[in-house]
């Protein structure tokens, strides 16, 4: 399991992206739609995303094999993304969302 990105509820993305550039110089934008951006900046992974789509959340990644036995102990439903990946989500203490995602080239990692 490794940290993969923090995500943050945001009303405006291009604003948000906007200021993150003035803030921390090469900041990039890694992937963009009209829901969510995910840039990389200062050595994090930071996505906006709007509330209507997504829940503020740390993102952890794990191999296909993994998110499948996480979401089973857990009684995680995982869902497909439209970037290939899958992931499911956790309630964590203090109100927080955990975010456990597998992307398309770690699917199958593992398997046999």
């Amino acid at each position: 399991m490794q940290f993969d990105h923090v995500a943050v509820q945001v009303p405006d993305i291009a604003a948000a992206l906007h200021w993150w550039r003035r803030l921390v110089p090469g900041t990039t934008v890694l992937y963009e739609d009209d829901t969510w951006r995910l840039i990389e900046a200062g050595g994090s992974r930071v996505a906006f995303v709007t509330a209507d789509e997504h829940p503020d959340h740390l993102a952890y990644s794990v191999p296909g094999p993994e998110l499948q036995r996480l979401a089973g102990e857990h009684g995680g439903e995982i869902a497909s993304h439209r970037d290939g990946s899958r992931s499911f989500y956790l309630d964590a203490p203090g109100g927080h969302r955990l975010e456990l995602i597998a992307y398309p080239d770690v699917v199958d990692e593992g398997a046999e």
